[in-house]
């Protein structure tokens, strides 16, 4: 998934100028009335073997229905002109997984949409929640280690060839995603899935789409900030691999410094210090049991670590992406490297809130609820 969020922040760079409309100074904005539209796709694809451990829960094709609602955007404000005037809204996702350890799901998502190549090809990135009617459970579904609860952390990512108004206001549109759940390692097992499939959708639009599209200005993406220094305070509930150990606070706290280069992207290093109550009681665990190790029970379970990272800019929201390596690191758990990915939101130019999953590579290690302050 890693891999998939580095294409995507490419993909972002240049979105910015794949629909420059004009380049010439603008009058005074009238905003647009509200335009909605809603599109069915109807979805088959695969699971992937990301890890061989979950081998036994890819058995078929698994099928699934989204209904997205979008409300359209035609540059009222300077982040819908910088990103070629892009959808936002809501989508309800249905998955029939076609495995009987593995059940069905379904989610509520908020979305993005982006458009490229005179809006033919559109890019959506969604995240939310979903429900999974199976989870593990040790003594009636031991054999699905991929969800080790009801409550999950969704994503989807979806691109689309789309026709608008082929007959009336209905459209088509086909295209191919990927469909991710996870717990984020709060309750174990979380092997996760991701599903790979393809779609075929009908969009139609709710209105008629009479709209003009306020003119792009010269140098809009420029917007260059002083270099801003801050902290950060996150928290939550995890727990180790060990089914049945239990779910234990952990604490980390931060500072950074960070640089806002223009509209769209800021650059951020930092440092912090990892608490975990869950680490603390693995050391514990593997001291008191039989294993070909050295652990005593006497290891530190802090970890310190520093980070570089990115933050692609949308109006009030930003898109996380960080890369760490811990440089106190006295039990060996998971590597030396970590990896951050999530969402941010300012409330103010001050104070935000972000929601991210702390990983080590593919491993979820604890989805993460932050709040910070720059100063």
């Amino acid at each position: 998934m890693i891999r998939l969020v580095i294409l995507l922040l490419g993909f972002f760079n240049i979105v910015g100028y794949s629909q420059d409309i004009t380049s010439i100074p603008i009058e005074p904005i009238i905003p647009n009335k509200k335009s909605y539209s809603i599109d069915v796709s109807s979805f088959q694809g695969t699971i992937l073997k990301h890890n061989p451990d979950i081998s036994h829960l890819i058995t078929s094709h698994p099928i699934g229905v989204i209904l997205g609602i979008n409300r359209k955007t035609y540059g009222d404000k300077i982040w819908q002109r910088l990103y070629n005037y892009p959808d936002y809204g809501v989508s309800l996702v249905y998955q029939d997984l076609k495995n009987p350890f593995l059940g069905n799901s379904i989610g509520a998502f908020a979305h993005y949409n982006f458009y490229f190549l005179k809006r033919y090809l559109q890019l959506r990135i969604a995240q939310g929640i979903t429900y999974a009617s199976k989870p593990y459970d040790i003594d009636d579904n031991y054999r699905n280690i991929a969800y080790g609860s009801h409550i999950m952390s969704a994503s989807y990512f979806l691109l689309n060839y789309r026709y608008q108004n082929i007959i009336d206001k209905i459209g088509l549109q086909v295209g191919v995603g990927i469909l991710h759940y996870s717990n984020g390692n709060s309750k174990a097992p979380n092997k996760s899935t991701n599903t790979f499939f393809a779609t075929i959708a009908m969009n139609y639009n709710l209105s008629e789409d009479t709209h003009t599209y306020i003119p792009k200005e010269s140098g809009l993406i420029k917007g260059s900030k002083p270099i801003g220094f801050g902290f950060m305070l996150s928290g939550g509930f995890n727990e180790s691999d060990l089914v049945g150990s239990g779910r234990y606070p952990f604490l980390t706290l931060g500072v950074f410094a960070s640089k806002q280069l223009n509209k769209k992207s800021t650059v951020v290093i930092g440092s912090e210090l990892f608490f975990s109550k869950a680490l603390e009681r693995y050391i514990d665990y593997r001291a008191v049991g039989d294993f070909d190790d050295t652990t005593n029970g006497n290891e530190d379970s802090k970890r310190a670590g520093a980070y570089i990272g990115h933050e692609l800019l949308i109006n009030k929201l930003a898109i996380i992406l960080n890369i760490g390596y811990y440089f106190y690191y006295p039990y060996d758990f998971e590597g030396t490297m970590y990896n951050r990915a999530g969402l941010k939101y300012n409330f103010t130019s001050s104070i935000f809130g972000a929601i991210t999953v702390r990983s080590h590579a593919a491993k979820a290690e604890a989805i993460e609820y932050s709040i910070g302050y720059r100063l």
